[in-house]
């Protein structure tokens, strides 16, 4: 038996076998191959692995790759003890249980010297008297086993773990001791810089989770206090209720973003003022604030709008026009109405909408633009996407931040402020100095205003101009004498509780497809009183038309006007365009051609 000790600092390397002669050949050779297996075991250290993965593939090599039989890699714990054990192909966990490969004291010889352990023959050496060879022991008989174990060291010289190897002197292959420790000795220098590193990323890994935990139980100890969210002033925007409130903060978190929205709402929710909130809210403020109503143009005349058109692209454009997509590069662009755009103009838009480029009419080069977009509609979107007359892939395209903008008999309370600041505005236009009586107030905050915020600003208008005085009072308005025309658009409550776009806008919930309708359709809750009251009014002369609540029994001139007459209210309050007065009298575009044809009125065409 004969044991060598080398230390890992010295420069003189003892050979511990005797030397089989000169052959160059074979020296050589052996150079190569450990040249090669340093190259292919610092490939896989530098590999972002598991470190039992790791150290397992570093002694496959080892084992097969170099003719080392049986490479094994220990790396101790904090307490010394065994704790991963990779050997050829295999890695394992295995702290508390004890080696048989390699017996203990042999690790704590290396571990405890800090240098190299060689052992000529196992099989006279007293520390290996307890090793278990069997597993994968297909030496021959009459072999003889050395034992060459090197300490895997960190960067402040501390002892992390232990390399070894086994060799079989079968007398077929010449083997040389020194050149095989002078090579496990910079295979374990590796291994322990990488074990070092692998332990600093799991300490700092460890320390941010545990001060993560320690904040988060900080968090929980300290009491929350609800944040008061602060709501910015837009211009031109007027209300104090809730839900208008709750699309002012929606706007304020939206806002500074570039994501795209749509607002929803009734006609005459005002969301062309809302649309400009957004943009001045936005970063894109200093650059232009572009519109276009999408349903007041053919497709011809929509599709040049807004992607401009060269010059002679066709009869009558005389000079390069710029659309509205270039104008507004860098700014926000709304596209009002942008459910009444055609199935065919829909594919365009789309195009320009998921690359941010296209071509002018007539034009061969394209353009790219960055542009906000915003887009509006009273439509119902969903129902036009079920029966195919608007696109899904365009739909998902827009609806990225739908915004609900409430009615105004969804907040009563703003009524009041929103006539005022009318009021004020025409004062200041035309130079008077009209002011509200109370019973005026009074009377317009009972209205109902199916045309919204737009209506409203209309009956101001009306009133101011008429009034002879300089006070607005109750008898100044048309509904005090059964002259107001909001029940021939007025189509009754039930209308509203089965829009679920209102319904949300409302701050309401959607009911389920095939869900029952509520057992019975009442007004809001702060319209009951003053509308049953005003109901009950009526019948003394209908001099109260728009108080009640609902529309089919108001005295108004609806009572008075025929089918027919209807219709062409309709057709002229929408520009004679069908869709449009389909949606004011609560039918559908066909029963509306139906209807036409039926009382024989004609068309007529701008």
């Amino acid at each position: 038996m004969a044991l060598g000790l080398l230390n890992a600092d010295s420069k003189a390397v003892t050979t511990l076998a005797p030397r089989a002669g000169p052959a160059p050949r074979t020296t050589r050779t052996s150079a190569e191959m450990a040249l090669f297996g340093i190259y292919e075991i610092s490939k896989i250290l530098a590999t972002p692995m598991r470190l039992e993965v790791t150290l397992a593939s570093v002694a496959n090599i080892l084992t097969s790759f170099l003719q080392m039989r049986r490479g094994v890699i220990v790396v101790l714990d904090g307490d010394g003890e065994p704790e991963i054990v990779a050997t050829g192909g295999v890695s394992r966990v295995i702290k508390g249980k004890t080696l048989k490969s390699i017996p203990q004291p042999v690790i704590d010889r290396v571990v405890a010297t800090a240098t190299p352990v060689v052992v000529q023959d196992v099989a006279n050496d007293p520390m290996f008297a307890e090793a278990d060879f069997a597993e994968a022991d297909d030496r021959p008989a009459d072999a003889r086993v050395s034992f060459i174990g090197v300490p895997i060291k960190g960067g402040n010289g501390q002892v992390l773990g232990t390399l070894s190897i086994d060799r079989v002197w079968d007398g077929s292959v010449v083997f040389r001791l020194d050149e095989d420790l002078r090579f496990l000795a910079m295979v374990a220098n590796l291994v322990g810089q990488s074990v070092r590193l692998h332990r600093i990323l799991a300490a700092d890994r460890q320390r941010l989770i545990d001060e993560q935990n320690r904040l988060e139980k900080a968090l929980d100890t300290v009491p929350q206090r609800p944040i008061p969210r602060q709501v910015p002033s837009m211009r031109g925007i007027v209300g104090d209720s809730r839900p208008i409130k709750r699309v002012m903060e929606r706007i304020a978190i939206v806002a500074p973003t570039n994501s795209t929205v749509l607002l929803r709402g009734e006609s005459g929710t005002g969301k062309e003022m809302f649309a400009r909130a957004i943009h001045e809210l936005s970063q894109r403020k200093s650059k232009p604030f572009v519109k276009l109503n999408c349903a007041a143009m053919a497709e011809s005349v929509l599709e040049s709008e807004l992607f401009g058109h060269e010059k002679g692209a066709f009869t009558g454009a005389l000079a390069l026009k710029p659309g509205r997509f270039e104008m507004a590069h860098g700014g926000t662009l709304l596209l009002d109405e942008i459910g009444e755009i055609s199935q065919a103009f829909q594919s365009k838009l789309l195009r320009v909408l998921q690359e941010g480029e296209f071509e002018r009419v007539g034009g061969t080069r394209t353009l790219k633009v960055d542009v906000r977009l915003v887009c509006a509609t009273n439509k119902d979107l969903e129902e036009a996407v079920r029966r195919g007359e608007f696109r899904a892939d365009l739909y998902y395209r827009i609806n990225v931040v739908p915004i609900f903008l409430p009615a105004l008999r969804d907040r009563p309370g703003d009524i009041p402020l929103l006539a005022h600041s009318f009021l004020d505005r025409f004062n200041a236009e035309n130079g008077r100095r009209l002011q509200f009586t109370k019973s005026g107030t009074d009377l317009i905050s009972k209205c109902y205003f199916p045309g919204n915020v737009r209506e409203l600003e209309n009956c101001i208008r009306r009133t101011a101009t008429l009034a002879a005085g300089e006070v607005l009072a109750r008898d100044d308005f048309a509904c005090a004498h059964g002259e107001c025309l909001s029940s021939v658009l007025w189509t009754g409550l039930r209308r509203h509780e089965a829009d679920p776009v209102a319904a949300l806008a409302a701050g309401e919930g959607i009911r389920p497809l095939g869900g029952r309708p509520p057992p019975q359709t009442l007004p809001p809750a702060e319209w009951t009183e003053t509308h049953a009251h005003a109901a009950t009014e009526a019948d003394a002369g209908g001099s109260r038309a728009c108080e009640h609540a609902g529309g089919t029994d108001c005295p108004a001139l609806a009572s008075r006007l025929t089918e027919k007459e209807r219709l062409i209210d309709a057709m002229e309050r929408s520009g004679w365009v069908q869709a449009k007065a389909a949606r004011l009298l609560d039918l559908t575009p066909r029963q509306i051609g139906y209807a036409l044809k039926k009382y024989n009125i004609e068309m007529k065409r701008f």
